[in-house]
This record gives structure tokens, C-alpha cells and sequence, in this order.
């Protein structure tokens, strides 16, 4: 009886990668952010951290992590930048995230 390995292939690049989307998404206060911002269509920083009482640094840090994982977008209007949610791209992370845990 022959003990044939298969082939083994990650992309630990790739898995990291992906850690951190999900890492991005795990914090309760950038959940909170994500549902303001499915609620409300798109926001300001501004109209952010008042309606959440945070302090305006704190908001665009974790605006700025979610803008890296891909889970916002930002668009300019004028002088304001409105964050709004990505649906294909949370799509695409709430697809991985079933398949991972079925």
C-alpha cells in the first residue's frame, strides 16, 4: 500500500490578506458603523462620530480600516466624502464566512 501525499497549496499571502478583512469586520464599534452606514445609504465622518458620540479621530480610524478591508466606499461630493457600504464586497465576505463554517 502506497502512502501518495497530495499536493498542498496555501497562499499564506492570500490568507492573511484575508485575516484581515475579517479582523476588520470582528470589532464591535466598526459593526456599529457598517449597520449606521447600511441604514443610512452613505455618511459623512462628521454625521458618523456625532450620531455614535466618538471622537472624529476615532471614527475615521476605523472608517479608514474598513475602507482598506473594501467593506466602505468613499465618494466625493463636492467638499464632502460620503462613506457608504459595499454590497458586493460584503456579499463576497458573508459567502466565505458560510462556507467556511459549513
Amino acid at each position: 500500500m502506497t502512502t501518495e501525499k497530495l499536493p498542498f497549496k496555501i497562499d499564506y499571502l492570500h490568507v492573511k490578506k484575508a485575516a484581515l478583512v475579517l479582523r476588520a469586520i470582528n470589532h464591535r464599534l466598526r459593526q456599529q458603523i457598517v449597520q449606521d452606514l447600511h441604514a443610512n445609504g452613505k455618511m459623512t465622518v462628521t454625521e458618523l462620530y456625532i450620531h455614535m458620540r466618538l471622537e472624529q479621530s476615532v471614527a475615521s480610524q476605523h472608517l479608514a480600516i474598513l475602507r482598506r478591508a473594501g467593506i466602505v466606499k468613499t465618494e466625493r461630493e463636492g467638499k464632502f466624502v460620503y462613506y457608504r457600504i459595499d454590497p458586493d464586497r460584503v456579499d463576497v465576505i458573508d459567502h466565505c464566512v458560510e462556507k467556511l463554517i459549513h
